[in-house]
């Protein structure tokens, strides 16, 4: 009886103390630990009072179709008016019955709580109100950061209880009661990871908060007390005596309901037959997933981390096109088979614009998930450096840093059978010189080749050519400007810090026009994107707004676009490229798909066949499709259907072409009409100072002349020919070529001279405007092999 009467008096002098430490903060040893509750207060105040919890951010496409749900705890705030009043009954009737009528704190639970526990030696009553559970809470999960900071936020002692009665005090003069109860129920936990009201509803009973009945509604608040013991699906007995524990004192709180309640006690749990729960972030985003992890990634650039998303409840509005994702992923599953494990196809639409550049699709034929026994993968296939190369593809960057320093698409380009670029490195066919790229067609072609002719047909010696009159430095930096960004980063090249771009030009490697580097896929359709929209880059862009909980658009930092060569040139380009789909290496799988509408493409493959792709736009559409070899050791890729193979045959022509006009033209429809943009004669024709004389039928000397006066070097070559021995039959390239660059002038050795003939001479050929007639040796013209 003593040691009671101890226990009880100890319990009073407790409870006198708690009240003296938050009635006088500076007396005492109390007032110290008072004054440090006053500082936490201070410290947390302010997030406490407006309210801010973490909530569930939700990333959509064009038609509003949600793409991924990204969340810390799963939580939908909802205001109070979305919220059952069964709900609110029941929450205050078992946890705070004099909510409505004390001021944040239940002096009299609060030292009837301090007795009681001190008595028995062990907590008993909590006597905290909802106010007080608020705060708790919401240090625990809001507040807290660290584990250390999770452990003190729900520690039992005196200093922690003064500052939540103060903190709960302060949350009272500063909210309504229907406020402070609508927050509690919107960050409360009710396990299976469910959090708030709203969720709990939907994961338990799939219903939303506001229509939640007596029964759920008591369910729900029962679980409070401890939402992972009190879980319906692995402890259904103890969630349904709790349940009814609700019921009973809302019977005895709200006597004018009493018979619905003893009702409702005898209705089953009805839970759903499991929880129904939003999965979380990218990993279920299926086939979007990849799109859904460089949003995510873009975000982060744009100054929205990760960790703000998975908190701050935002409505991502995505660029993402349902039915152009569905085409394109139909198309890219078609030609590659998921279930290869050494070879990937992606695949990204871009849409020109002179202000953005929208990722409209993203796939791959990989399937996007964490199982790699499945060949699911979660890398960034479509948007980081991978594979092997673009093969040709990079010719159209030796071809526009050419038309930029006066090359025009008439100009007569040279295609030798071989050619040896001096200063180049060593490198390509057998037997080259030392200081030189040697290299050879894969097939024999006539020469000369219009630009538009070459570009169509991608014979390797004719671009080597004019890389070395054009200058590796201005093609690379061309590729850079016209989108693939990646290259001037450090660390690209695989040696040390040094960027891929830094790389290629410090070597002077000529075969960069044969494209046998790594490539980000979504770069290059970014490529296609700029040449659509009159040579103006802009980052691609998964993200149309990003708007908060409060309705209120966030600003997003982002790359300004930039006009990187001038429209003439990228509409006369486009132009150029026009003729892959019906003459050139993309002809056949053009015809296979039944493709009939104006595009501008090129096609690519690495000498190897490890790689290949296709790049293609129209006015509307840009996108690149790249074949890869998938792989730590990449082997030689065989096409119909792709796999790995002793002798590789892949070529740009078949499944990358055949998959881009495949993603394409279902969804042609849905945009204007395809259409070439207009020439500009400048282009077309080339810079005045480009202007190749016309020198056929001059000596040897009065052909150097000229061109030596007109800002060219001349090299000549002498072969059999029909005009006298001496005289310039043509030269190479003739209409245009890049200034002070080297014209190979055809002299005749005169072996080839006949008696006239009494016929009278047929007429001649028509030519390109502008260009003078070509008196060049017939030569036969070859099936190209497409590269």
């Amino acid at each position: 009886m003593t040691r009671t009467l101890a226990k009880l008096a100890g319990s009073c002098v407790l409870a006198a103390v708690l009240v003296a430490g938050l009635l006088f903060p500076l007396a005492g040893g109390f007032g110290f630990v008072s004054n440090r509750a006053a500082d936490a207060v201070d410290n947390v105040s302010a997030e406490l009072v407006e309210g801010t919890v973490p909530a569930v951010s939700t990333m959509v496409d064009t038609a509003g179709n949600p793409i991924a749900w990204l969340y810390e705890q799963r939580r939908f705030e909802v205001p109070s008016d979305k919220i059952s009043n069964n709900m609110k009954l029941a929450i205050v009737s078992i946890e705070d019955r004099r909510f409505a009528e004390h001021e944040g704190v239940d002096w009299q639970g609060t030292l009837r709580a301090f007795l009681t526990n001190s008595a028995s030696g062990e907590v008993q009553q909590g006597a905290s109100t909802l106010d007080q559970q608020y705060v708790k809470n919401f240090q625990l999960l809001v507040v807290a950061k660290t584990d250390a900071e999770r452990r003190a936020a729900i520690e039992t002692t005196p200093a922690r209880k003064i500052r939540e009665i103060r903190m709960a005090l302060t949350l009272d003069r500063e909210l309504t009661k229907d406020e402070i109860l609508t927050r509690y129920l919107n960050l409360v936990p009710f396990g299976n990871s469910s959090y708030g009201i709203q969720d709990a509803a939907q994961t338990y009973f799939g219903v939303d908060a506001a229509d939640l009945n007596v029964a759920q509604s008591a369910m729900l608040a029962g679980m409070v007390q401890s939402s992972s013991k009190l879980n319906p699906y692995t402890n259904k007995e103890g969630v349904l005596q709790r349940r009814n524990t609700v019921l009973d004192t809302m019977v005895q709180n709200i006597p004018s309901r009493a018979d619905e309640f003893r009702t409702a006690k005898t209705e089953p749990l009805g839970v759903l037959p499991e929880p129904k729960g939003l999965p979380r972030g990218c990993i279920a985003a299926n086939d979007r997933g990849f799109f859904c992890d460089y949003a995510l990634q873009y975000l982060a650039n744009s100054g929205i981390s990760r960790e703000q998303v998975d908190k701050g409840g935002y409505l991502i509005r995505t660029t993402l096109d349902p039915a152009v994702q569905d085409s394109v992923r139909n198309a890219v599953s078609a030609a590659a088979d998921p279930n290869l494990a050494n070879i990937a196809e992606v695949m990204s639409v871009v849409a020109p614009g002179e202000n953005s550049h929208d990722v409209v699709a993203m796939a791959s034929s990989r399937r996007y998930g964490l199982d790699p026994d499945a060949n699911e993968t979660v890398q960034p296939q479509p948007y980081s450096m991978v594979g092997d190369g673009a093969g040709s593809i990079f010719k159209l960057f030796t071809t526009a840093a050419a038309m930029e320093k006066g090359l025009g698409i008439n100009a007569q380009l040279d295609v030798p059978n071989r050619f040896e670029a001096k200063g180049m490195g060593n490198g390509g066919a057998r037997g080259c010189p030392a200081a030189t790229y040697c290299v050879e067609n894969a097939g024999r072609y006539k020469s000369p080749l219009s630009v538009t002719e070459a570009l169509a047909t991608s014979p390797n010696t004719t671009f080597v050519k004019l890389i070395q009159a054009v200058g590796v430095a201005p093609t690379v930096d061309m590729a850079v400007r016209l989108g693939l960004r990646s290259y001037t980063e450090a660390g690209t090249s695989g040696f040390s810090n040094q960027s891929l771009a830094d790389m290629v030009k410090e070597q002077n490697l000529g075969s960069f026009t044969l494209g046998p580097v790594p490539i980000n896929p979504l770069e290059l359709s970014n490529v296609a994107a700029t040449l659509a929209s009159g040579g103006r880059w802009c980052p691609p862009s998964p993200i149309r707004e990003v708007v908060d909980r409060q309705g209120k658009q966030v600003p997003l930092t982002q790359q300004a676009c930039e006009q990187v060569v001038e429209p003439g040139l990228a509409n006369t380009l486009a132009n150029a490229m026009g003729k892959d789909d019906t003459e050139g290496t993309a002809a056949g799988s053009a015809r296979a798909t039944g493709w009939n509408a104006p595009a501008s493409g090129k096609t690519g493959t690495t000498e190897s066949h490890r790689s290949s792709g296709f790049l293609g736009f129209t006015n509307s559409l840009a996108a690149a499709v790249y074949v890869y070899g998938d792989s730590p050791t990449p082997g030689e890729i065989c096409s119909f259907p792709l796999r790995n193979c002793g002798s590789g045959d892949l070529f740009g022509g078949n499944e990358p072409a055949r998959t881009w006009f495949n993603a394409i033209k279902p969804v042609l429809g849905q945009y204007p009409p395809p259409a070439l943009p207009p020439l500009d004669d400048k282009y077309v024709r080339g810079s005045n100072q480009a202007q190749v004389p016309d020198v056929s039928n001059m000596s040897q000397g009065d052909a150097t002349s000229a061109l030596t006066r007109a800002g060219f070097q001349v090299t000549a070559v002498t072969q059999g020919g029909a005009t006298p021995k001496g005289t310039v039959m043509g030269t190479a390239p003739n209409g245009s070529a890049i200034p002070g660059s080297v014209i190979t002038i055809y002299v005749s050795d005169g072996t080839q001279r006949q008696a006239p003939s009494p016929a009278p001479a047929p007429a001649p050929a028509p030519v390109a405007p502008g260009l003078p007639p070509l008196r060049l040796p017939p030569i036969p013209i070859p099936i190209p092999i497409p590269r």
